[in-house]
């Protein structure tokens, strides 16, 4: 089996896994919460429950996107995300740069270079409570290189997928770009640069890039098959950006 193949087969057996533990297709939460019917619905609960994210979230001496402990006053000092100037795109994507972690001689990331990202993203579902709160719930993992390998992923499907993987798919939905490719982190990755970093070498995360629903997976067919109207977060960093 050649890399690329393991590579599919790989995925496809993490989703399966995650797909018997969370055995649902419409009902997306652990709690059984239906989806909602209006899409203008969901972007409006996305964008509410992104705005939670915000306020509930930190960045550790690392970089890390880490939420709040209320029961442990030692990161009571840390500056919420909501806090650190982010950028709202007009299509709802929200990025934010960490201070003082840029390159200082950036490359400038093509549409189709290959990445090596260092990463711990996280996808969550939002929520309209009883009250008529929106919050997020039903926190999965997406990429963790961070806690799993230590090293950054290369060439990720879901920035940008081989013409040949196209070419080679068997259902009109695999033959799409979208099955594979988030639309929102590519947008996102417009407003960073790439360092030139060994893949050996320690991480100290860039930037979070969080993308609703909308423009990630939303409710069409993908690769995974279980982040139907889910929200990511990507919390990253680029350690090379490879010509193709």
């Amino acid at each position: 089996i050649n890399k690329m193949s393991k590579k599919i087969l790989f995925a496809v057996m993490i989703a399966l896994f995650i797909q018997s533990c969370n055995r649902d297709d419409k009902n997306s939460s652990k709690t059984g919460e239906k989806e909602v019917e209006s899409l203008a619905e969901q972007n409006t609960n996305d964008d509410k429950a992104i705005e939670k994210y915000l306020d509930e979230h930190y960045l550790n001496s690392q970089g890390v996107v880490t939420k709040f402990d209320k029961t442990d006053t030692r990161d009571d000092n840390e500056k919420k995300l909501s806090d650190l100037n982010p950028k709202k795109l007009e299509n709802g994507i929200i990025i934010i740069k960490r201070e003082k972690a840029q390159p200082a001689n950036g490359k400038t990331i093509g549409a189709t270079d290959i990445l090596h990202i260092m990463t711990k993203t996280q996808t969550f579902l939002s929520q309209k409570e009883a009250s008529g709160n929106v919050s997020y719930t039903s926190e999965l993992n997406f990429v963790n290189t961070i806690d799993a390998s230590g090293v950054p992923e290369k060439d990720p499907y879901y920035y940008y997928v081989n013409q040949s993987v196209l070419d080679k798919a068997t259902t009109n939905d695999a033959k799409k770009r979208s099955y594979y490719e988030i639309e929102g982190f590519q947008e996102g990755l417009k407003e960073f640069k790439a360092f030139d970093k060994s893949d050996n070498e320690g991480y100290n995360l860039q930037g979070v890039i969080i993308v609703p629903s909308r423009l990630a997976y939303a409710r069409d067919p993908h690769y995974l098959g279980i982040f139907r109207n889910r929200n990511f977060v990507f919390n990253f960093q680029i350690y090379k950006a490879e010509t193709r």
